[in-house]
């Protein structure tokens, strides 16, 4: 009976053995080298904590889909930070998550400095609480960039970080932190958070407790959006806007400006098994802003922000534009109602090429403000006419319709006006949501009146 060598055929017992000690060799050596690699130390000031070392791979192996948790629009150099910048400094944003996931990953932008930006240190953590710098416990993760913890962000350009695996909670509150030992030139921010963050000397990007964090702001520094990998959501929502959609006259720190309110409409729609679509919302606001002509101190305009701020955004499946206002506004001469609806029919046909669908909302009067004349009121009327009637747009959020005074259509309803007759109160954000139809932010792009 012939005998089989379980060895394998034509391998004799001294190349068995000699491979034998070749595979042995090459899995100590690999262990070797993933141990170095969990060990190693990352920098200066920080711990040697294998929980918080990110593994220089893709992201982590987990279900759902990518969808903006959160995001805000860089508006220019911060005024004050063109020679130091936030050098030596680390800078602790808190951000507002608007739909939860089993992953994180952010955007940091370095659009408006004039120098690289150099980040040697940065984390992410759910805060500890809705207020302060405090991270809960075990949530801080350490954030690398193409595997390392150092990135070279050059001037005009933005960096995504590789996904860290942790639990975010939808309607919660994470601190992003970021430390730069150089300057890059002025600090590419968003002015008006309505958000308190903070910052502290020196490298404290691991610090838990926030003690360190000794500074505060009511800005926004390079951070720019935060993706979830979300097992919740399945697309995302892009409110495009200017100071209206930025909340600036909303409560500081209370998250009540209309798109926060939308993500919270959304969430208990999904919850009660509504037709309602499962989408987070990302606040694409700019105090200021115009459909048509840029600002040095105010960013670009919409149609020149188009695609970095709604094009661009993980997952997008709707936008809602309210522009037109500032046109009228801030126009020294009276603004050409033709143009500034010929503009928002530029962003509906580019969001269109792109399968996203185009919410459309009417301007609230401002009778009462500053710039408020007879001839301003008339365009305002006639670009809201075209906004209606025209089919500009898929669908419409008659903003206007449901905050103004019935006995004086040219002016906000008092209880839904902020006192300077153009933005809302808190009571008049939250009506702009629940204008909002949320079964027609699903469907096609196919334009539907309301």
């Amino acid at each position: 009976m012939t005998k089989h060598d379980v060895r394998g055929a034509g391998v004799s017992p001294t190349r068995h053995g000699a491979l034998l000690s070749a595979v042995l060799a090459l899995v100590v050596a690999l262990s070797v080298g993933l141990y170095a690699g969990v060990a190693a130390d990352h920098g200066p000031g920080h711990r040697t904590n294998n929980a918080l070392a990110a593994p220089a791979t893709a992201a982590p192996v987990s279900t759902g889909v990518w969808v903006g948790g959160w995001a805000t629009s860089p508006v220019g150099g911060e005024p004050g930070t063109d020679t130091t910048g936030m050098a030596g400094r680390t800078v602790r944003n808190v951000v507002h998550t608007s739909v939860g996931g089993t992953s994180a990953r952010v955007t940091l932008s370095n659009l408006y400095g004039t120098r690289p930006l150099t980040l040697t240190h940065a984390t992410l953590a759910v805060a500890a609480g809705e207020d302060g710098p405090a991270a809960a416990t075990g949530t801080l993760r350490r954030l690398t960039f193409a595997g390392a913890t150092t990135v070279t962000v050059p001037p005009g350009a933005q960096t995504v970080s590789d996904a860290v695996s942790v639990t975010v909670p939808r309607d919660s509150d994470i601190l992003v932190s970021t430390y730069s030992p150089t300057s890059s030139g002025p600090v590419t921010y968003h002015p008006h958070a309505r958000q308190t963050s903070y910052v502290a000397d020196g490298e404290y990007t691991e610090d838990e407790t926030g003690t360190a964090y000794t500074g505060t702001t009511p800005y926004w520094r390079y951070l720019t959006a935060l993706d979830v990998l979300s097992d919740e959501a399945d697309g995302t929502v892009v409110a495009l806007g200017d100071s209206i959609t930025d909340g600036v006259t909303s409560t500081p720190d209370a998250n009540r400006r209309w798109p926060d309110v939308l993500a919270d409409r959304l969430h208990t729609a999904a919850r009660s098994g509504g037709d309602a679509p499962h989408y987070g919302v990302v606040n694409e606001g700019i105090s200021g802003n115009q459909v048509l002509a840029d600002d040095a101190r105010r960013g670009a305009s919409g149609l020149n922000r188009f695609e970095r701020d709604v094009l661009d955004r993980t997952n997008v499946k709707v936008v809602v534009i309210d522009l037109g206002v500032n046109d009228i506004l801030r126009n020294p001469r009276l603004a050409d109602p033709e143009a500034v609806v010929g503009g928002l029919r530029t962003l509906v046909a580019r969001a269109h090429a792109h399968g996203i669908k185009v919410i459309g909302a009417t301007l609230m009067p401002f009778h009462g403000h500053r710039g408020y004349t007879d001839a301003r009121e008339d365009v305002r009327q006639r670009i809201n006419e075209a906004i209606r009637g025209d089919g500009v747009f898929d669908t419409v959020a008659d903003f206007d319709k449901a905050l103004r005074d019935p006995y004086d259509p040219r002016s906000l309803l008092p209880d839904y006006d902020s006192g300077d007759h153009l933005h809302p109160s808190d009571s008049g954000y939250r009506e702009m949501a629940e204008t909002i139809n949320l079964e027609k932010l699903g469907g096609s792009t196919r334009p539907a009146q309301a």
